[in-house]
């Protein structure tokens, strides 16, 4: 195994300015190879996904914890080259949230909210996922002892995958429970949809905007679908109730809902199907404000429940749902050589590339 002087990178030297449309800037370049710690290894990257959330510290203005020049990227896999002998040659997920394990919060047992957290391409000084290599802590890894497709394809269950496992833990989501995914058909949501089917639930509700989309999903966990577009909330309310009606279920009670889509919309749908003893989990982000009269919460005794990244502890049972096949990756990524990162974040970022694309290294 061969160990660099330097870590290949591509850098985010500056952001786009959201107000000014200054466009921001990407650039290969090169960096040191930071000293081992005790508790670190280096992980040669097989590949980075392209997430959303790289989006917005790109295009929308959403800081980062460590100012650019930044490498960005927090969904990694690849394989250990330097660090204790125990670990040379593993196969690995390097989880996209890394707790302190000491505060309170992380003996709490919600250290993926950890204050202290580590992220990859946000927190890790200047490093992150879009590189040759990475220094990373091993107490987290994912240890990946066996696999069918290539191990870049395996990086979307840093976070893509393993989000939605912890929004489900969040939600107490148990066999034959009722399920709505708003959002279902994008990055996240095509695997919050078979996760909640994986996990034993009775009826999954999909919703999104787009048709051939939502068709998919059916074979892919989804046992009912409704297109929102041009629908208000109240619109599609009455669709789900209809749904409800056909399938002998009731419309108005104990339903858990996933709001994936990141939009005002979906929020808003999310908040209108919300009723009684049910939950609504947040999974996506936007920059928008949703009104909502709270005291609604008091009177159906619902839940309202916000969710970050995934628990590393929760990474091998994810990873066995994928290698087990009841959680598919491959038909919803795409791999293309890191060299042409500029232009998939145009085509993410614009709606022109439909799959969520992993980036290998090509330096």
């Amino acid at each position: 195994m061969s160990v660099p002087s330097k870590i290949q990178t591509w850098q985010m030297v500056k952001p786009t300015d959201p107000k000014t449309g200054d466009a921001g800037v990407m650039e290969r370049t090169e960096v040191d190879v930071p000293p081992l710690g005790d508790g670190d290894v280096l992980v040669e990257i097989a590949g980075c996904g392209v997430c959303h959330t790289d989006l917005s510290y790109f295009y929308l203005g959403v800081p980062t914890v460590n100012p650019p020049p930044l490498t960005l990227g927090h969904e990694i896999s690849g394989t250990v080259v330097a660090g204790p002998d125990d670990w040379l040659g593993k196969e690995v997920i390097v989880p996209a949230v890394m707790p302190c394990g000491e505060c309170e919060i992380c003996k709490s047992g919600r250290g993926n909210r950890c204050l202290a957290q580590k992220m990859p391409g946000n927190s890790v000084g200047i490093y992150g996922g879009f590189s040759s290599h990475m220094v990373v802590p091993y107490r987290d890894l994912c240890v990946v002892d066996r696999r069918d497709v290539p191990l870049s394809h395996l990086a979307v269950i840093a976070d893509a995958v393993t989000t939605p496992y912890q929004a489900a833990m969040r939600a107490g989501l148990a066999e034959g429970d009722r399920v709505v995914v708003i959002g279902c058909c994008g990055g996240v949501g095509v695997y919050m949809t078979q996760m909640a089917k994986a996990l034993g639930a009775k009826c999954v509700v999909g919703i999104d905007i787009d048709d051939a989309k939502l068709e998919r999903s059916l074979r892919y966990g989804a046992d009912a679908v409704i297109n929102s577009m041009g629908k208000s909330p109240r619109d599609v309310q009455g669709a789900f109730r209809q749904i409800c009606k056909d399938s002998g279920l009731p419309h108005n009670q104990g339903w858990k809902i996933f709001e994936v889509s990141g939009s005002k919309p979906g929020q808003e749908i999310g908040l209108q199907l919300l009723s009684f003893v049910g939950k609504m989990v947040v999974v996506g982000y936007t920059m928008a404000k949703t009104e909502y009269m709270l005291s609604k919460l008091m009177a159906f005794d619902a839940e309202l429940i916000g969710t970050w990244g995934c628990l590393p502890q929760h990474y091998p049972a994810v990873l066995e749902l994928v290698q087990s096949g009841k959680v598919q990756v491959e038909p919803f990524i795409e791999t293309r050589p890191m060299s042409q990162i500029r232009e998939v974040f145009e085509g993410v970022h614009h709606r022109e590339i439909e799959k969520r694309v992993v980036l290998e290294p090509d330096f």
